[in-house]
C-alpha cells in the first residue's frame, strides 16, 4: 500500500493537518463520485431493459449496485482491477462508436442548427455548466499514487498524466459536440439516457444502439469500482498514518483494506438513498471537494517552491508561477457555481471529518504511554 499522493504533498508544505482535511475531502470525492455514477447507471439499467423508471426504482438500483461491487472490491485487487481494465476498453471502444455514428450523420444531414445559439445563457451558463462537468475531468492525479511501482517516474508519471488528460479532453469534447448536434440541448437534458437518445436520431441499427447501451453499464461499473479502489486506499493511508481511527487500515487475508471498502460501499449507497438521487446535488457535492483538494495542491506547489527550492523536481510546471495562480482562482470561481445546498451538505462532512482527526488525536496519548 502506497501513501496517496494528494494527502502527502499539503502534508509536506503546510502539516499534518491540512494533509488530512484534503485527504479526508478525497476520499469524499471518490464516495460521492461513485454515488453520481450510480444513478447513471441505474437509469441507463432501466433503459436497456426497456422498462420505465421511476425515481423509487430508480434509487433501489443505485443503491444496491456498488454494495454488489464493493463485495468484488473486497475478493482483491487482483479480481477488482482486472474487471476493471475490461471495462474501460469496452467504454472507449464504445464511445468512439458514438462519435463516428453520429459525425456521420451529422455529415449527411447537413444539419447544424442545434449549435445556434452556441452559448445560449451566456458565460454565466458556461461556469455552472463548467462547474458541474468538472468531476468528468477528475482522477487523473489517481496515477501519481503509483509511483512508487514505476521505473523512473519523474519522467513516466507526468507524461502519462498529460497523455491521458489530453486523450479523454478530446473523447469527451467530441462526444459533447456530436450529442448537442443531434439533439437540441434542452431535449438532451431531459434525458436519463442522453448517450442513447442522441444515438437514436443517428442510426436506427439494432447493433450499435445495444453495444452503447451496454457499453455505458459497463463504463459507470468501471468508474464505481474505480472509485471503491481509490476511496479505501485514501482511507488506508490515512488510517496508517495515524489521523483516522487503526481499524481502517486493517488488511484481510486477500490483502485489501477490509474495513475501508466495507465502509465506502456503505457511504456510498448511504449518499444514493439521502439525496434522493439528485444528480445536481451529488456533481455539486463532489466538485466542492474536488475543488477544495485543487486548491490545497495548487497552493501546497507555490509553497513548496518557496521552502523548498533546492529539492530536484522530475517535472517543472510550465509558465510558474502563473499556472497554479491561475488554478487556485479558478477554483474559488467555480465553486460560487455550486448548488448551494450541496456546499452545506460537503461542509458538514469536512466539519464531521475535523472533529474524528482531533477526537483521535486525543486518543493517541493514552495509546502510547510514556
Amino acid at each position: 500500500m502506497k501513501q496517496a499522493g494528494a494527502i502527502f504533498t499539503p502534508q509536506k508544505a503546510f502539516g499534518a493537518f491540512p494533509g488530512f482535511v484534503v485527504g479526508w475531502m478525497k476520499s469524499f470525492d471518490y464516495i460521492v463520485g461513485a454515488s453520481a455514477v450510480s444513478v447513471g447507471f441505474a437509469a441507463y439499467f432501466f433503459y436497456f431493459i426497456g422498462i420505465p423508471a421511476t425515481t423509487g426504482t430508480l434509487v433501489l438500483v443505485a443503491t444496491l449496485w456498488p454494495l454488489i461491487l464493493m463485495l468484488l472490491n473486497l475478493k482483491g485487487v487482483k479480481e477488482a482491477s482486472g474487471a476493471n481494465n475490461l471495462l474501460v476498453a469496452l467504454k472507449i471502444l464504445a464511445l468512439l462508436v458514438f462519435i463516428v455514428t453520429c459525425v456521420s450523420a451529422l455529415l449527411a444531414s447537413g444539419n447544424y442548427s442545434n449549435y445556434h445559439p452556441f452559448f445560449p445563457h451566456g458565460f454565466s451558463g458556461v461556469m455552472s455548466g463548467a462547474a458541474i462537468i468538472f468531476f468528468a475531468f477528475i482522477g487523473f492525479n489517481t496515477i501519481a499514487t503509483m509511483a512508487e511501482e514505476i521505473k523512473d517516474p519523474g519522467k513516466i508519471v507526468p507524461r502519462a498524466i498529460l497523455f491521458s488528460f489530453a486523450i479523454c479532453t478530446l473523447i469527451y469534447v467530441a462526444v459533447s459536440i456530436v450529442a448537442v448536434g443531434m439533439v437540441n440541448w434542452e431535449l438532451l437534458g431531459t434525458s436519463n439516457a442522453p448517450l442513447e437518445f442522441a444515438l437514436q436520431n443517428a442510426t436506427d441499427n439494432i447493433f450499435i444502439l445495444e453495444f452503447v447501451a451496454i457499453s455505458a453499464l459497463f463504463a459507470t461499473t468501471s468508474v464505481i469500482m474505480a472509485s471503491i479502489m481509490g476511496g479505501s486506499r485514501a482511507l488506508f493511508a490515512m488510517a496508517r498514518q495515524g489521523v483516522l481511527p487503526k481499524v481502517l487500515s486493517t488488511i484481510s487475508h486477500q490483502s485489501v483494506p477490509f474495513f475501508s471498502i466495507l465502509l465506502c460501499g456503505v457511504i456510498i449507497s448511504g449518499i444514493v438513498l439521502f439525496t434522493g438521487g439528485n444528480l445536481d446535488w451529488l456533481a455539486s457535492l463532489f466538485n466542492f471537494g474536488t475543488l477544495l483538494t485543487f486548491f490545497f495542491i495548487n497552493l501546497s506547489l507555490l509553497q513548496l517552491r518557496k521552502t523548498m527550492p533546492e529539492v530536484k523536481r522530475g517535472f517543472t510546471v510550465p509558465l510558474y508561477p502563473y499556472t497554479p495562480v491561475f488554478a487556485l482562482i479558478s477554483c474559488i470561481i467555480l465553486a460560487f457555481y455550486l448548488n448551494v445546498n450541496a456546499v452545506i451538505t460537503a461542509c458538514i462532512f469536512l466539519g464531521v471529518g475535523i472533529v474524528v482527526y482531533y477526537l483521535n488525536e486525543k486518543r493517541k496519548p493514552s495509546q502510547n504511554p510514556s
